[in-house]
């Protein structure tokens, strides 16, 4: 059974995100944070963590009436030096099913994220990700 120690920061990224765990996510990421991120619509860009996660992740992302019901996948590695994280997730929305993907690059001191570019596939249709 693998540990918390054994669970790399993009790991346990994704999935305090999947269990909508604003404390643990929150605590991942440094203040500050250089936090830049790109959805269908939109850029997004914050330098605390309170702002990363409650008032873009958690309001907007995926808002307090969304259901993430399922971390279907998730993926690290590295690109040189550095980190790299993609998650699925599954996500009722106003009851109909969607799966949301996510792929972040980020720097870490293997505890704290203080450098993440992020991007988003937004809500897709459920049945449809092949």
């Amino acid at each position: 059974m693998r540990t918390l120690t054994d669970i790399s920061v993009g790991e346990r990224f994704a999935r305090a995100l999947a269990a909508k765990d604003r404390d643990v996510l929150t605590g991942l990421l440094a203040d500050p944070i250089d936090f830049q991120a790109l959805t269908p619509g939109r850029y997004w860009r914050a330098t605390s963590p309170a702002v990363a996660v409650d008032d873009i992740i958690f309001r907007v992302w995926f808002g307090p009436n969304d259901t993430i019901e399922e971390l279907r996948s998730v993926t690290c590695g590295q690109v040189a030096d550095r980190e790299r994280v993609t998650y699925r997730l599954g996500v009722r929305r106003a009851g109909v099913g969607y799966v949301v993907e996510q792929h972040a690059y980020f720097n870490s001191d293997g505890e704290r994220i203080d450098w993440i570019r992020l991007v988003c596939s937004g809500y897709r249709p459920e049945g449809l990700d092949g």
